[in-house]
């Protein structure tokens, strides 16, 4: 049976797009479940970060009350993939912040810092983005002063390769003068490895890493995130 999207059926649009309607069915067929199952996760994630005292069962509960069919094992099952089952812990989700590491991990020397011009202190950050099917991972360097963000990098993974990436494209556009500036980040085994040190050592910027667990060290950078997710749905 054809649906009506806006004006064309279903039917029509296979045509001009030149796919059988069974090629069609059978596409939407495998692309609802996974579209269904990163739905709940968002959703489990919204609850977790929002309530961060609940468990899988009463996340299950509010999960019913806002009209979605999910039973708790499931759920359970969901928080343990994306470690909310230990979330009172841990400051992200999906986590994204591996602090357990061999990498050597620099004291925090933007604590305090007044900030007055532009390319004093870079302050970076990384998070997830929902879409449609599966998670991305979004790394992100701003400027404390003007909070612009100056580089960026998106991929489906967190390798290190993802923030090296971000700090490349900031370098390029700002150009900071040897000796001037500082870069802050979290504890994360993206920023401590050999390869993002190294980049940093090269155009003598002085890295900067927040406390364990204190969100607040890196204040400017996680409310630009929390921005951007409330902004973007």
């Amino acid at each position: 049976m054809s649906r009506p999207q806006g004006d064309l059926t279903v039917e029509k649009m296979c045509m001009l797009a030149g796919v059988s309607r069974a090629g069609y069915y059978r596409h939407w067929a495998r692309s609802a479940p996974r579209q269904e199952r990163t739905g709940i996760r968002d959703q489990i994630q919204r609850i977790a970060l929002a309530n961060r005292r609940y468990g899988y069962r009463r996340i299950t509960a509010e999960l019913r009350r806002e009209g979605m069919v999910v039973n708790h094992k499931r759920v359970q099952r969901l928080m343990h993939e994306d470690n909310l089952l230990v979330l009172r812990r841990r400051p992200f989700v999906p986590v994204t912040t591996d602090s357990d590491h061999e990498w050597h991990v620099v004291p925090n020397l933007a604590r305090g810092l007044v900030v007055k011009d532009l390319d004093q202190l870079w302050v970076a950050d990384i998070t997830y983005v929902r879409l449609l099917e599966e998670f991305a991972f979004l790394a992100v360097i701003l400027d404390a002063f003007s909070r612009k963000v100056i580089g960026w990098a998106l991929e489906d993974h967190l390798g290190a390769s993802l923030a090296l990436s971000a700090l490349a494209m900031a370098i390029k556009a700002r150009q900071p003068s040897p000796g001037s500036l500082i870069h802050h980040s979290d504890r994360g085994v993206q920023y401590a490895c050999r390869e993002y040190t190294e980049m940093l050592a090269a155009h003598d910027i002085e890295p900067s890493m927040s406390r364990v667990g204190n969100p607040y060290d890196n204040a400017k950078a996680e409310s630009f995130m929390k921005t951007l997710k409330q902004r973007g749905g």
